[in-house]
């Protein structure tokens, strides 16, 4: 256990510190939409059914789906942008070690068995980052609309209201305002990072360049 906590510490602490979130998030909301309803008049929610609520699934997959846009977003600029100076870029002008082609390395027995294989199923794995952040920001997009308009027909009824479907949520500016108010910031943070990795260290870190290397260095 020692040594697996020890190859593993990054992911089970970042998953770890996602679950403690996540139930903070659970409890916090389902006591807001209960004063929501006592407002309201109505009945209150249990705690399971606060999961399935338009309040808790848009909340969260507005979140979600800015997150996985960053994400896949910096893996397909990083593959063919460079920025000079920072960790995040590979170096320009030279061969990065990322622009290999796959297909020298069919003869290495550790190589992942895609590359073994070749032809259609190593060019999807070549881009199997790519295409499994794409879609879990797709399914992300999908389900913070379907929340929206689960939360929207939900206070809907609170006041006899008509309800909506998700083509008309989808036409809605205040669903556009909840994405692009977390795209501009996912997006600044990116550009942040980039720019200020030229200047700045962290040492011990491999998002940082060595404290040492000059500002001009590009890669880590």
């Amino acid at each position: 256990m020692r040594r697996f906590l020890r190859d593993n510490g990054l992911s089970v602490a970042l998953f770890g510190l996602f679950l403690v979130s996540i139930v903070g998030q659970v409890l916090a909301g389902w006591r807001a939409l209960a004063e929501e309803l006592r407002l309201h008049a109505q009945p209150p929610v249990g705690l399971l059914d606060y999961l399935t609520t338009g309040h808790f699934v848009s909340a969260t997959f507005e979140n979600w789906e800015s997150e996985f846009l960053q994400m896949s977003v910096y893996v397909l600029l990083t593959a063919i942008l460079v920025q000079k100076g920072s960790s995040e870029s590979k170096k320009p002008g030279e061969a990065n070690p990322e622009d290999e082609a796959p297909e020298r390395r069919r003869g290495d027995p550790d190589a992942p068995w895609p590359v073994h294989r070749g032809g259609l199923l190593l060019r999807l794995y070549s881009h199997s980052l790519s295409i499994a952040l794409v879609t879990l920001f797709v399914m992300s997009f999908v389900l913070h609309l379907a929340g929206s308009t689960r939360r929207s027909n939900e206070e809907a009824a609170w006041h006899h209201q008509p309800t909506k479907t998700m083509g008309e949520t989808l036409a809605d500016p205040e669903f556009w305002y909840e994405s692009f108010q977390n795209w501009q910031s996912e997006f600044l943070s990116m550009g942040v990072l980039v720019v200020l990795g030229i200047y700045l260290r962290e040492r011990g870190s491999p998002e940082s360049k060595p404290v040492a290397a000059p500002n001009s260095e590009t890669g880590d």
